[in-house]
């Protein structure tokens, strides 16, 4: 199953910008379009405003107005429906109406006031959605936070495929089990509180299990996967290999592990070593972890 993501219109070449125009991201469009289904959508064309069109700006009182201050659009903008279903959202930076940081507020003068924050419809999706993975095109530019956002969309694309089928206990016993090590190295406190709620799902209310687990999954993969964490998780999986190495591959793996404990290699050598390992050998278990490849290959993020 693919991610269903949100998108800013304009980011995809729809010519929806106030100025008729539209800011076409290469990312979204050439490398990630082939691996999603986009839900695009601009809230200004929404609520009826035409292109082209005055730009509108953000006042001190959060009220969504036009540039001469000639209409207030807020409570059509607070009217929208919300989309539902995605499994993530890619806004439009520097928009008062998508921007999901650092939008100004102005005050009567017109000077920008003291402070600022996001823009009336990334507002209200991010707070009825608060673990949803949402990005603007700008941070998209970072490698890292490139890659963590497309982690944690193909993760909740593979959760919304398991609940919206008939799922039983067993289901989302192996669904956690795939997700072991990858919960581990965001968060392995939640990985522990998650494991209960699956020990319990066949004497709970399906929709109860349901919820708690997702909330549970989602605030996990929203931590940071932090350089220790990784290395736990790396010798977690050292742990299921080693007994089938040799001594050469085996001081081979750990000490792969250990320069990228050290920072002295990427963590994609770990990785690939443990991958060729377990299919080589018939691992499974580890073979099917999804620690090893998060999103398809073909995206050459570059893991880590």
């Amino acid at each position: 199953m693919k991610p269903r993501l949100g998108v800013s219109s304009c980011l995809l070449g729809e010519q929806v910008r106030y100025d008729g125009g539209h800011r076409r991201h290469a990312f979204l469009t050439d490398v990630l379009g082939p691996h999603v289904d986009w839900v695009p959508f601009c809230p200004e064309m929404a609520i009826g405003l035409g292109t082209p069109r005055e730009t509108l700006r953000l006042t001190a009182e959060d009220h969504l107005i036009n540039r001469s201050n000639t209409a207030d659009h807020t409570t059509a903008m607070a009217a929208l429906p919300l989309p539902e279903g995605i499994d993530g959202y890619v806004f439009k930076a520097k928009s008062p109406s998508c921007g999901i940081r650092g939008i100004p507020r102005y005050a009567d003068n017109e000077q920008p006031a003291n402070r600022s924050g996001r823009g009336v419809f990334a507002a209200r999706l991010m707070a009825a959605n608060p673990l949803l993975p949402v990005e603007d095109e700008g941070r998209l530019t970072d490698e890292v936070l490139r890659e963590a956002f497309v982690e944690r969309i193909f993760a909740r694309a593979r959760l919304r495929e398991l609940f919206a089928a008939q799922w039983r206990p067993r289901d989302l016993v192996a669904f956690h089990a795939r997700h072991k090590l990858q919960i581990l190295a965001h968060d392995p406190a939640r990985y522990r509180l998650a494991g209960r709620v699956v020990a319990d799902a066949g004497s709970r209310p399906r929709a109860a299990v349901q919820a708690e687990y997702s909330e549970l999954f989602g605030a996990a993969l929203a931590g940071k996967a932090t350089r220790g964490r990784h290395n736990n998780a790396l010798l977690h999986a050292f742990s299921l290999v080693s007994e089938v190495l040799d001594d050469t591959r085996r001081i081979d793996l750990v000490d792969r592990i250990e320069a990228y404990r050290r920072g002295d290699t990427p963590i994609s050598i770990p990785i690939a070593l443990l991958t060729h390992h377990a299919r080589g050998y018939g691992l499974s278990w580890l073979a099917e972890q999804t620690y090893l490849a998060p999103y398809p290959a073909a995206l050459t993020l570059g893991h880590g």
